[in-house]
């Protein structure tokens, strides 16, 4: 088997170096903290503002996902629909750099973030199409890799420079957050060539109907009772909606949970840069330690890292709460922890999306791929609900984390008692 990557695997690749920048600039660091900024200089709550706007952003991609899907897998749609998005998420990102006003920041930052979320939902379908089954965890890991070394790393650690030196620079802290966007399009528009010009459809619908709106809704409705037919798929969509939320949880709340027992600010952050630097080569370990132990086993490896995770999070949040370590003592054991998230946090997402790649009919990989996205959006909902009502019932941040081992032991269970099924499935699917 070749060990070098084809062009196709390689434009592929590039697409996740391209859109991570908007990832960590727009959605996680950068540009939520100067919107709510401005939001407060206007006497408006820009953290409840914002949420609306990420909520709004996500329902209305989980809604769109499964239909998005259907018209996807019609020959020839499925790259002029990921365009679309792609263009979408460069232009309203762009609006932003023009924006002043609070309202206008937020509507420009929600559409923006559906091009986005729908370019990635393409952009993960189109590993069918670019590559073997027997290669897909290595390219997807791959993926993974290079999105948080590049564009989580690069442009970002720019970015930040600016904001940090915005006044010896003369630019000023909205100016500051105005290049980053300019950083961030450039970036993301630049490297998404290789995927526009390279990467093709390969597995289609053979014909386009002639009411393909109607035709893809059947579609849609033949695909959800194929999914609950196919138990192996099934049975990973549901571990996966558990297990994903609480990956997803852990990193969302990281900062939050730091602030909230008093540590610095500016060690979690720098933290967190650590977090995307490990991730790069751990996430393509697992792509490679994948060949050895089996897809299956390596996401459960993970799963058992994220306990480890929790109860470790759990004992520095306990102890800080009882005074029993210093904040200085707590912030070394939140550097354990974030290099421990790096460890497998871009594995489990790299090696979830190209095992079911594999279990699915590459024909009709976007409408799968809408369904897969559609249980990743909604399990983004349960995993801080649990957190803020364990915190609302205990009065205790720490025994909130804890709670999120919940969703780790449902998916690891759904894993673990089902792997004969998962491999079965996985070979009878390699053998199509």
């Amino acid at each position: 088997m070749k060990n070098k990557f084809t062009k196709l695997e390689k434009s592929w690749i590039t697409y996740d170096w391209a859109n991570s920048v908007y990832a960590t600039v727009v959605l996680a660091a950068i540009y939520p903290v100067y919107f709510t900024s401005v939001a407060g200089a206007a006497g408006v709550p820009g953290d409840m503002w914002w949420g609306y706007g990420t909520s709004a952003a996500t329902l209305v991609m989980a809604v769109l996902a499964p239909v998005i899907g259907a018209f996807g897998d019609f020959k020839g749609m499925k790259k002029r629909l990921f365009a679309l998005f792609l263009a979408g998420g460069l232009v309203f990102t762009a609006l932003g750099i023009f924006a002043d006003d609070w309202r206008l920041l937020l509507v420009s930052y929600a559409l923006s973030h559906v091009g986005f979320l729908g370019s990635c939902l393409l952009y993960d379908s189109f590993i069918t199409d670019v590559t073997t089954p027997e290669r897909m965890d290595r390219v997807s890991s791959w993926g993974y890799g290079m999105g948080y070394i590049g564009g989580s790393t690069i442009p970002f650690l720019v970015c930040v420079v600016l904001v940090m030196l915005a006044d010896t620079l003369g630019i000023g802290d909205a100016g500051a957050v105005k290049w980053s966007l300019v950083i961030t399009v450039v970036w993301w528009a630049a490297f998404s060539i290789p995927m526009l010009k390279n990467v093709k459809q390969v597995y289609y619908s053979e014909s386009r109907p002639a009411h393909p709106g109607r035709q893809a809704f059947r579609n849609l409705w033949h695909t959800m009772k194929d999914i609950a037919k196919n138990r192996a798929v099934l049975l990973f969509l549901i571990a996966y909606f558990f297990y994903i939320d609480g990956v997803n949880t852990v990193i969302n709340m990281a900062t939050t949970y730091g602030a909230t027992l008093g540590l610095d600010t500016t060690g979690m952050i720098l933290a967190l840069v650590v977090t995307q630097v490990v991730a790069f080569p751990c996430a393509i370990l697992f792509g490679r330690l994948c060949k050895k132990v089996g897809s299956i086993n390596m996401i459960i490896t993970a799963i058992c890292v994220y306990f480890v995770i929790c109860v470790l999070g759990f004992f520095m949040g306990f102890s800080t709460e009882e005074n029993l370590l210093t904040n200085s003592q707590a912030l070394i054991i939140f550097w354990i922890l974030a290099v421990l998230v790096g460890t497998c946090q871009g594995g489990i997402q790299a090696i979830s999306r190209s095992y079911f790649g594999k279990l699915i009919p590459r024909e009709r990989s976007t409408e799968y791929f809408g369904f897969y996205d559609i249980f990743g959006k909604f399990a983004a909902i349960m995993g801080p609900v649990l957190y803020s009502i364990t915190r609302g019932l205990t009065g205790r941040s720490s025994l909130s984390l804890l709670s999120l081992i919940l969703l780790f032991a449902v998916g690891g269970v759904v894993l673990v008692t089902n792997k004969g099924l998962f491999k079965k499935a996985e070979q009878d699917a390699a053998e199509k």
